[in-house]
């Protein structure tokens, strides 16, 4: 058990609720942000924790107002809020400027309110993007390469923790500052309130999906992650760390192969269909959700999460298991019908 008062970003997030979840079993106080406060019942009742220790703030990624008022008190630190959008946004700086202006606003009012600890979510999209077809092996040590071709929630990303490590060099006195950085996050989810990610599987799982284009991620369950940020809060010598959070690499294919095999006839949508390179350069001349992907046509990403596991001991769900669980909570909540 804990006495000690945690600041949690993005309150009403897919791994926020998982974060929160485990941070009150485990005897935290915590302080969560939302944009509006409208949503504090709906969050609320999907969590179903101890409301004594949970309280709610509104606080913007692009304004001042509310960030001091939810740090104060506040020992510990979880950043999760990060614009995530489910379409394709117009400008990159649609998602550069809230993701990096907020990570900034929220290390300023936790430094002010005396946070010794802050643990913020970047991704293996800030590690592991700008190098091209073939196959790479990453670790901590690599960064995003920006450039042409470069999505702008990848952008984002890489920006993003570049200007909170670099503000914590400046600024950052005693406070110490790790990232973790998930591949994609899948798992069960709660509400028709879920993450971009599993748009992979609910595209996969309705046939809106027509063909798989070679292209593939990292996958990572949302329990998993969850827990690696509890971990990090309270685990000795996290100062300038920094943890890639992925399990395996899979092709789209792989991933509606494990779907079929695992649901049987609940997954007769799921292509088994390849889209070839050529037609998704030709189509990425007027799509921009075509244009995002081009990039990273033939390019295997392996992404190493064995500091974690040597640290933390941290392990991870199957990747089958995660899929699986992600396809039928959405079968059972009604998102995809079959």
């Amino acid at each position: 058990m804990t006495d000690n008062t945690v600041l949690v970003t993005g309150g009403s997030g897919y791994i926020a609720g998982y974060v929160i979840r485990q941070l009150v079993a485990e005897g935290w106080t915590v302080r969560c942000t939302v944009r509006s406060l409208a949503r504090e019942a709906a969050v609320r009742e999907l969590l179903q924790v101890d409301n004594g220790r949970l309280s709610f703030f509104a606080a913007d990624l692009m304004a001042d107002a509310g960030w001091a008022e939810a740090a104060d008190g506040c020992t510990h630190a979880v950043h999760l809020a990060s614009p995530l959008p489910a379409g394709t946004p117009r400008t990159a700086d649609e998602l550069v400027v809230p993701a990096r202006d907020g990570a900034l606003r929220a290390l300023r009012a936790a430094s002010d309110a005396g946070v010794k600890r802050f643990v913020m979510t970047s991704s293996v999209a800030a590690v592991a993007y700008g190098r091209g077809r073939g196959e790479h092996h990453f670790t901590e040590a690599d960064w995003t390469v920006p450039g042409p071709g470069i999505a702008p929630y990848i952008l984002s990303k890489t920006v993003a923790e570049r200007a909170a490590r670099d503000w914590m060099a400046r600024e950052g006195g005693a406070m110490e500052f790790c990232s973790i950085n998930p591949s994609v996050v899948l798992g069960p989810v709660w509400s028709r309130d879920y993450s971009s990610s599993v748009v992979i599987v609910k595209k996969l799982l309705d046939g809106s999906l027509g063909a798989c284009p070679d292209i593939g991620f990292g996958v990572v369950d949302v329990r998993d992650v969850a827990e690696l940020h509890v971990r990090a809060l309270t685990a000795p010598g996290m100062a300038g760390e920094r943890f890639i959070a992925s399990g395996r690499f899979m092709k789209m294919r792989e991933i509606a192969d494990v779907l079929r095999t695992g649901l049987g006839p609940q997954a007769h949508k799921v292509t088994t269909k390849s889209v070839p390179d050529w037609l998704v350069r030709v189509a990425a001349r007027f799509s921009p959700l075509a244009r995002a992907v081009v990039g990273e046509l033939g390019s295997i990403r392996h992404q190493d999460a064995s500091h974690a596991k040597a640290v933390f001991g941290w392990t991870t769900r199957p990747e089958e298991e995660s899929i699986l669980d992600t396809a039928r909570s959405l079968l059972a909540l009604g998102i995809v019908k079959v």
